[in-house]
């Protein structure tokens, strides 16, 4: 009975790993939306002055494979709706150890965009950490340390390094502190209970820290069923307003994920290349919203 499940995780950790560089063709970026730089980083400044009673947030997003596959749209989102300042730098197969200062060759993020380095460089207001919680023993900084082969342990490491990376990003912003807003993620058919305990560290972190958390995970999961892994989710207003994102709209449902990747949200097969995802995908787009509204309701310093 063991092995549909260590397959099960073996896809997972390959999975995790590829990222979004969806085979099909891109479909045009609003004019208003900068292309992406290299190695998968975008950045983009809201033109004007917002309005005089808000500040327009600086919002730096930092991530893995779901942060590198919704890059583009959270930033869309962000600066249409808030004017914001944006700056991404995922990288595809990383979690939270990857992005600390002092790991060295260990790690998958060189050095210059570490999230200490970052925030020293662009002073955000936010800096939005979104990670699946890399489990599968592949990311070097977490020293071979598996969810599958030690779970206390896993957990024990996860908090720490999540404590590490606050404190390291409060050093970095000085008196100019950013919120920290941590991505809480969708369900986990393989290991759903890894993902709501991964959550439920998020949320503790936060409440330590004064920082946010974004459910983005509960706007890709079913009414009354946190985690539980579902493919179709019935449309949202929204999504009946604007028919791309309705995938099947004769069944008033769309689609969170492909057939064969319930992992990601991008609606386009992944290929070994990171990319942001070329293509409408109704999951990318609820989870940049729940980012955008979270942000939104907090006021820049």
């Amino acid at each position: 009975m063991r092995k549909p499940w260590i397959v099960g995780m073996l896809l997972a950790g390959v999975l995790l790993a590829a990222c979004s560089d969806p085979a099909s063709g891109p479909e045009a970026a609003p004019s208003s939306v900068a292309p992406p730089g290299p190695a998968g980083t975008t950045h983009q400044q809201a033109p004007g002055t917002p309005a005089a009673t808000a500040k327009a947030p600086v919002v730096l997003y930092l991530g893995d494979s779901l942060a590198m596959e919704a890059q583009k749209v959270v930033g869309q989102e962000l600066r249409r709706d808030l004017r914001a300042e944006y700056t991404s730098k995922p990288y595809s197969g990383t979690t939270v150890c990857d992005y600390l200062e002092g790991t060295g060759a260990k790690s998958l993020v060189p050095d210059r965009d570490k999230a200490a380095a970052l925030v020293r460089s662009l002073r955000p207001d936010f800096v939005v950490l979104q990670f699946w919680g890399n489990a599968w023993g592949y990311t070097w900084c977490m020293d071979g340390i598996t969810h599958a082969g030690a779970p206390t342990t896993y957990f024990k490491r996860y908090k720490a390094d999540m404590a590490r990376l606050t404190e390291q990003i409060a050093t970095a912003g000085g008196g100019r502190r950013p919120r920290i807003v941590w991505v809480a993620q969708g369900p986990d058919p393989i290991t759903p209970d890894r993902v709501r305990r991964v959550n439920e560290l998020y949320t503790r972190q936060a409440a330590a820290s004064g920082d946010l958390v974004a459910d983005a995970g509960a706007k890709v999961s079913a009414a009354g069923a946190r985690y539980s892994w579902v493919q179709y989710l019935p449309c949202t207003a929204y999504e009946r307003a604007h028919s791309a994102y309705c995938t099947q709209p004769d069944r008033d449902r769309t689609a969170l994920h492909l057939d064969k990747d319930y992992l990601h949200f991008c609606l386009a097969p992944t290929t070994s290349t990171p990319k942001p995802c070329p293509v409408r995908s109704p999951g990318i787009l609820r989870i940049a919203r729940e980012i955008t509204r979270v942000i939104g309701r907090t006021p820049a310093d």
